[in-house]
């Protein structure tokens, strides 16, 4: 008997049982900085047995669908009180399985230095789904520029807006769209994945930025049926290991900043 060769045949048998055996588990996800992270985690998870699909992403809207009509078994891409929104209106119930890190939403401008330079009737660009625009409006009130009827509104829109100095002229428009109409508006309120994918730097490039503070965590969701299954509490560890908190700290330079 060749001992070598049965030791080799061995290997490759455990090799294909192992690989046969791994549970599978797709992930929506947008591409930075949440793909990037979650192709970060793929190898530590197929150690444990997990094969994790990446499929990405651009807008706000496929991810959730898929997930709730079971094209994919979770996403990572939002906050909470986007999903809270989503699950309102489109009568889904989709649940948070673990929160990963915060995106500082940010004011971006192709024409103006500083907010201080905005001239009388200048256009701001933000986002048009009512959690983003009303986060961008509460940054631009935490910046002075306007006062909202409501001062905590988190869904707030121009509507809501009580006082408004400047006679700032509104558009609302899809939060993909930002970055590439940033050199038509005066300034646009940009969610940091969208602006990293358009090479712009949030901490250095934003006008004014959301602080460290912010509620916005972007969350790993699933489904109720789901979201305790081995493999996805597995993905949820793996994404909130010390590994992926130095990942996100070395590669994004604060415009990413872990919640865990």
């Amino acid at each position: 008997m060749n001992f070598k060769k049965t030791l080799v045949a061995v290997a490759a048998v455990a090799t294909f049982s192992s690989a046969a055996s791994a549970e599978k588990l797709s992930v929506a996800a947008t591409p930075v900085p949440h793909a990037e992270i979650l192709e970060f985690v793929k190898p530590a998870l197929a150690e444990q047995g997990v094969e994790l699909e990446v499929k990405v992403f651009t807008d706000y809207i496929q991810p959730n669908v898929q997930v709730d009509q079971k094209g994919m078994d979770a996403n990572f891409f939002q906050h909470q009180p986007y999903l809270d929104e989503f699950n309102s209106e489109r009568g889904t119930e989709l649940v948070t399985v673990a929160g990963i890190h915060v995106e500082p939403f940010g004011a971006y401008s192709n024409r103006i230095g500083s907010l201080d330079d905005l001239e009388e009737g200048a256009v701001i660009a933000i986002p048009n789904d009512p959690t983003n625009g009303g986060r961008a409006l509460l940054l631009l009130q935490d910046a002075g520029l306007i006062t909202l009827k409501d001062e905590s509104k988190i869904t707030a829109t121009p509507r809501d807006i009580a006082d408004n100095p400047k006679d700032l002229d509104f558009k609302e428009l899809e939060a993909a769209t930002l970055p590439r109409i940033l050199g038509q508006v005066d300034v646009a309120l940009i969610n940091t994945n969208y602006a990293l994918e358009a090479g712009l730097n949030p901490s250095e490039d934003a006008l004014v930025i959301e602080g460290s503070k912010s509620p916005y965590v972007n969350i790993l969701v699933a489904r109720p049926d789901n979201k305790d299954s081995e493999a996805m509490q597995k993905l949820a560890a793996a994404l909130q290991s010390d590994a992926v908190k130095e990942f996100i700290m070395e590669k994004y330079e604060g415009a990413v900043v872990p919640a865990f």
